[in-house]
């Protein structure tokens, strides 16, 4: 296991420098710095010196990936290339174009974030697995019917109408929690309330539907025919056995979400104005703040491959005769 695990994340170093790269590419090859100046800036004729300003104060004036004029490793430490992209393997994203510090802030909106994004992962995957399962029990009756049409509906409606409807409704009509904002400690609880509820029914329908196809696929294999041949109860059947088995592709499904219990709902989190990673994100894009940007982007790839790592090792956990050579 431990040798798995440890080829594993050697695996997912010449991922992460891939993604750097690409990413730097993106921003300083295709989208030079005089480019950031030019739209940071926010006029159409700027001069050259507030261009040469702009760069020298963000330290984009210095050489892209060598500087011949340096001697001994000055030569590749004081580049673009090092000081924006391969800092961030050390988690050192440096400061944002506002001048605070993006780990700072990072660390800060965490917990927003997971105050959003956990219970809705937890409630939903429980609502989703409970409502697949009764579809799956009553198959081929009008509760699976209905169950079916009502996922393809709500699957159909944006998200948008979900937390726009539910601001309305249950902020504005009724007043039962605050339309938006956020607040520390237990007082979190009646701003994220909401969000959370929104999180979850918004999922229902691909979820449900999701999990429907997975409990049906197993349903139809010889383990199954051979339990309710011995006389088990179908409920038995379900629960003891389909369930079990159909717990890899669930765990497989659930790797997905990983990143946004850290980098958060960027829809949600910025209707209802919480402070996470991912109103962050779409506050760094509007203000076009790329130092932010590649700093997210670089978070994001490290968790999907932790995620992928967890997932893997979890499915020893469902079914022990799983082994890693």
């Amino acid at each position: 296991m431990l040798a798995y695990v440890l080829r594993r994340v050697l695996y997912a170093i010449p991922i992460l420098i891939g993604v750097n790269l690409i990413t730097f590419a993106l921003f300083f090859i295709v989208n030079t710095p005089d480019d950031m100046a030019r739209m940071q800036l926010g006029v159409k004729r700027v001069t050259p010196e507030a261009i040469e300003k702009w760069k020298q104060e963000r330290g984009y004036d210095r050489p892209l990936l060598f500087a011949p004029q340096q001697s001994g490793l000055s030569k590749i430490t004081q580049t673009i290339f090092f000081e924006k992209s391969v800092k961030l393997f050390a988690f050192d994203f440096g400061p944002a174009e506002d001048r605070r510090d993006i780990g700072e802030e990072i660390r800060a909106r965490m917990g927003p974030s997971l105050a959003l994004a956990m219970p809705v992962f937890l409630v939903g995957l429980a609502v989703n697995i409970t409502f697949a399962l009764l579809m799956a029990f009553f198959r081929a009756t009008y509760l699976d019917f209905w169950g079916v049409v009502l996922c393809v509906a709500m699957m159909s409606i944006s998200t948008l109408f979900y937390i726009i409807g539910g601001q309305y409704v249950a902020a504005k009509l009724w007043n039962l929690v605050p339309i938006s904002g956020y607040d520390g400690g237990l007082d979190a609880g009646r701003f994220v309330i909401l969000p959370v509820l929104i999180g979850v029914v918004s999922g229902i329908g691909s979820g449900s539907r999701w999990y429907r196809t997975i409990f049906l696929e197993e349903m139809g294999r010889d383990y199954v025919r051979t339990a309710r041949a011995k006389g088990l109860a179908e409920s038995v059947v379900l629960f003891r056995h389909v369930l079990k088995n159909a717990m890899i592709p669930i765990l497989t499904g659930a790797v997905v979400v990983i990143p946004l219990l850290f980098m958060g709902s960027l829809l949600t989190e910025s209707f209802f104005g919480i402070p996470g990673l991912g109103s962050y994100t779409i506050d760094a894009i509007q203000a076009q703040d790329f130092a932010v940007v590649r700093s997210m982007v670089f978070i994001g790839s490290v968790l999907y491959i932790v995620g992928l790592l967890l997932t893997d090792l979890s499915y020893t956990l469902v079914d022990p005769r799983i082994r890693f050579d």
